[in-house]
């Protein structure tokens, strides 16, 4: 624990902490904590979602890892998303170190309780509207943010000195007490006896139980703090040297309650798992895990960007073919995708973004397009893409179908932003291009179309070979064909091996490992006129001339677009290409090993460390990766490159495990020109280290570096109606000059911002982007913004990519509440042949906001629930069960998430029970009015 709980020392490294690998008898950090918490509320939320569904569940053997749960959850896909999602909601934590460092609020220093805990209450609030509206990568992001003040509260305050072994339930409701804060004046500390400062908070202070934290300051000779005031301590707090001399943080065993760091760390846990199971709560278990990145299937979208013009009625029909053979082919198997979205787009609309997990609400959507209109050639093909980048789940591959140009072309550096920072694959399958008519279609016939000219395509090439996609160029005719791309695609964890593109083509020779974990062996290509020869790791070959041969089991072309179905062979095998065209090469697989991986930077701040990048890595110089591991437990990293795209040029880096399936990577160079990640590794034990599979995965998504440095950072929450600034900085390691700036964001809401801004080598200048979200945006909306600098002449650019909330204030804060209207019990000795009825009526105040869902937490009986005639704010629950089963709770979840249990017993022997006989007198029933039991009810 830094100047936070703990230290996630790759993120953050301050003077005297340890590893970022957590070492046997070392201190927990940030990491340490959110994870555990994390791990174990996804297993509760399976768990339940098991029962409710009938079927059992076997707890996966403890220490819990992302692959083991996902599995016990049975959604064994899951485990690169789950994982996906962890590193999210955890790198958003340890920024926290790094971006407010010096902020007291966010670490309650400086006795910053109220404003601490307004920091996780709004953030709360922001979590439960973002998953309440499906946007989930908005909801964990703000939720790391506000892990890391929750997590700190425990090290930093003195409420573990204070006695306390549960957590504070004030730090996660606005209207609850957060305890006997110190006074302003109130002294509360004594100088350390030297490096002893076991003793050091004063004697009243603790038998009074008040509540006070720590002063930090990193600042020598202006850091300051009240007389008489506790420091949080260390050897960066300069406040540490002002009497009363010492500190009283548990960040580590080293610090100075380190004595008490074990404990501060569990209650830390078991807070973080109380908000957790309040999120839970809120959205449902399977809203709740699909935050976690946890469902049933593949775990991947199914995502289509459609143009809806008169012309596309053919490719239409192609996708809803496509659509109902994937739906009714994997519902209810491991390929059944996880979520469907659909973006249509013509000229002059596109949009909106339709979002959905159900395949036959989705299948109804697509049966109902139209093709109708599109008077021009030209069509909103990029601003559709755009939309759909911002909406679907990082590492997606999304299917645009158009036989028109883009008139917005504009957006190109956008789009690539958006394919960059979501490491998201886009295909396009343009039919009937003006290149395809030449050599297909009369004259006459070509003068008609308004088909896509070779340089109009060579922009969704541009598009295409940046994210690691496919451009298929056919007929309408040969479409139905061309989608079996899609029902591959949509297969369950597809990894790809290799990627490359030659633009203008060359003859040129490459290799790729296949190891044994690898199935359905499948190769890409894309180009005109491309011969082949493939040779396999035994030296057997075969030519692209050949219709049979050892290596190739089936192969299919169409257009310019040719898939391979090889055998299955492990080790080295070679594809040597030739042709003076242009061309593409993707070899992939079904494998459960795959990689994620983020590009740090190390800090500029008072904290050494690393941050996660926002934008593009500096061009020329040296970097970092976050590299990790997915699909197994066992498997290792040995080799991280940064391979040249249009060339051969290796750049390896030096591999640094971290544990849990973590490795920093630090490389020499970062390419000047656009380049893939390849990773090599092992999967076995240790011991059988020389005999384990070697294994090579590569990301599809080409990166670009830059000499342009663009920061920014705003509160991520914006209030309709009201102006929301975000200031930026761009600084220039090249040439100065006028910069262009372009601010978009997906939303179409009103904005304002600089079109350019002037630059001197080595200086930074900044500016502001001001956006306006309209009154009546939903809460849970995000909306994202790309804040992109460009240089003269069009040499080099970078972006920073930022995800926003839009949230209306919230006065609703406290939880529903039940009463008991009648009971009705026959329950004799045996149980089984009778039963017990409870009428119950919940409502939310006469200032809530409404009931919105109820639900059975705990009970097996059968359950139903109305709304009150003539009032929508009481709901009427009626509930039976066999008096075998004498216990009942129900979830009561109002329209902003406020939570509250009602808890009703037929056992004598409990403390607040409600013992029912056969004869239930009117005593009795207003007995049972007054023992209602509203129990721990979460905000």
């Amino acid at each position: 624990m830094s100047s936070g709980l703990a230290v996630w020392c790759l993120l953050l490294l301050p003077t005297g902490a340890h590893g970022f690998g957590i070492l046997p008898g070392k201190s927990l950090n940030h990491l340490e904590i959110t994870e555990s918490a994390i791990l174990d509320t996804a297993v509760r939320a399976c768990r339940a979602l098991a029962h409710a569904d009938g079927a059992g569940f076997t707890s996966p053997a403890r220490p819990f890892t992302a692959q083991a749960v996902a599995a016990a959850c049975d959604a064994p896909k899951s485990a690169k998303s789950f994982g996906h999602a962890i590193t999210s909601i955890t790198l958003r934590n340890i920024r926290v170190d790094i971006r407010h460092a010096l902020n007291a609020s966010f670490h309650f220093d400086d006795e910053m309780f109220v404003q601490g805990r307004r920091i996780i209450t709004e953030g709360i609030g922001v979590v439960k509207a973002s998953n309440k509206a499906g946007n989930f990568e908005a909801a964990r992001q703000k939720l790391g943010e506000i892990l890391h003040p929750l997590q700190d509260f425990y090290s930093h305050s003195n409420w573990v000195e204070l006695g306390n072994t549960v957590p504070n339930p004030g730090l996660i409701r606005p209207d609850a007490h957060l305890g006997n804060m110190a006074d302003e004046g109130r002294a509360t500390c004594r100088s350390c006896d030297g490096d002893d400062c076991r003793g050091n908070i004063l004697e009243d202070v603790i038998e009074e139980r008040v509540l006070t934290s720590g002063y930090f300051g990193v600042v020598p000779f202006l850091s300051t703090k009240p007389k008489r005031k506790c420091s949080h301590g260390g050897a960066v707090d300069q406040t540490s040297t002002i009497e009363p001399k010492g500190g009283i943080n548990k960040d580590t065993f080293d610090s100075s309650h380190g004595h008490l760091h074990a404990e501060a760390a569990n209650v830390a846990i078991t807070a973080t798992s109380e908000l957790l199971e309040d999120l839970r709560a809120a959205a449902g278990d399977r809203p709740f895990l699909q935050m976690m990145g946890i469902s049933k299937g593949s775990s991947k979208a199914l995502c289509f960007v459609i143009d809806t013009t008169g012309s596309m009625s053919d490719d239409i029909e192609a996708v809803r073919t496509v659509t109902s053979s994937i739906i009714d082919h994997s519902v209810g198997t491991d390929d059944e995708p996880s979520l469907y979205i659909l973006v249509p787009f013509n000229d002059p609309e596109f949009g909106p973004l339709i979002k959905t997990t159900d395949p036959n609400v989705f299948k109804n959507v697509i049966n109902s397009l139209s093709a109708t209109g599109g008077g021009d050639t030209a069509e909103l093909s990029l601003s559709g893409l755009q939309l759909a980048l911002s909406g679907a789940p990082s590492n997606s591959e999304i299917f645009l179908f158009t036989d028109a140009p883009a008139k917005d072309k504009q957006l190109k550096s956008t789009v690539i932003a958006l394919i960059e920072r979501t490491q998201t694959v886009v295909n396009f399958l343009i039919t009937d291009s003006t290149v395809i008519s030449r050599r297909r279609r009369s004259d006459d016939v070509q003068q008609r179309h308004r088909g896509i000219t070779a340089s109009d395509a060579q922009l969704y090439r541009d598009l295409a070979q940046a994210s690691g996609g496919q451009v298929i160029e056919v007929t309408k005719s040969e479409l139905p064909v061309a989608t079996s791309i899609i029902t591959e695609s949509s297969s369950s964890s597809l990894v790809t091996i290799l990627q490359a593109a030659r633009s203008p083509g060359k003859a040129d020779n490459f290799s790729f490992i296949v190891d044994e974990t690898v199935i359905n062996l499948t190769v890409y290509i894309t180009g005109r006129a491309v011969t082949f020869t493939l040779i396999s790791p035994k030296g057997e070959s075969q030519q692209s001339t050949d219709t049979t041969g050892p290596l190739i089991t089936a192969s299919q072309s169409v257009g310019n677009f040719k898939t391979l179905r090889l055998k299955r062979e492990v080790g080295l095998w070679e594809m040597r290409m030739a042709s003076t065209n242009p061309y593409t090469l993707k070899v992939i697989g079904q494998s459960p090993i795959d990689f994620l991986f983020d590009f740090v930077e190390a800090s500029q701040g008072p904290f050494t460390g690393f941050d996660a990048l926002d934008t593009r890595p500096r061009a020329g110089v040296s970097g970092s990766l976050l590299v990790s591991l997915t699909g197994s437990d066992s498997a290792t990293l040995t080799e991280v490159a940064l391979i040249e795209s249009a060339g051969s040029e290796e750049i390896k880096g030096v591999v640094e495990p971290q544990g849990s399936g973590r490795f920093l990577v630090q490389v020499d160079r970062i390419p000047s020109v656009e380049f893939v990640v390849r990773v090599k590794g092992q999967n076995g034990s240790v011991s059988s280290r020389a005999s384990s599979i070697i294994f090579q995965r590569q990301s599809p998504i080409n990166f670009r570096a830059s000499n342009l440095t663009i920061t920014a950072d705003s509160n991520s929450i914006l209030v309709p109606g009201t102006p929301f600034s975000v200031p930026f900085s761009v600084m220039t390691n090249g040439t100065g000059g006028n910069f262009t700036i372009r601010a978009t964001n997906n939303q179409r809401f009103d904005s304002t911002s600089p079109t350019s801004l002037f630059l001197e080598t080595g200086n930074s200048t900044n500016g502001t982007v001001t956006l306006s979200a309209p009154l009546n945006t939903p809460s849970g909306t995000d909306v994202t913004l790309t804040i992109e600098a460009e240089a003269p002449g069009g040499e080099d650019t970078n972006y920073v990519v930022m995800l926003f909330s839009i949230v209306n204030t919230v006065t609703d804060f406290t939880q529903p509440v039940c009463q008991i209207l009648s009971v009705q019990s026959k329950c004799s000795e045996n149980c089984s042949l009778s039963t017990w009825e409870l009428s119950v009526r919940v409502t939310d105040g006469a200032e809530g906001t409404g009931v919105e869902r109820v639900s059975l937490r705990q009970g097996n009986g059968t359950m139903n629930t109305s709304l009150a005639a003539g009032n929508e704010n009481i709901t009427l629950v009626s509930y039976s069960a066999s008096c075998c089963a004498p216990d009942m709770e129900l979830l009561v979840v109002d329209r902003v998430g406020n939570v509250g249990s009602c808890f009703y017993t037929l056992r004598e022997d409990s403390p607040a029970a409600i013992s029912l006989s056969t004869k239930v007198t009117q005593s009795l029933f207003l007995l049972l009015s007054m023992v209602l039991l509203v129990l721990n009810p979460l905000h």
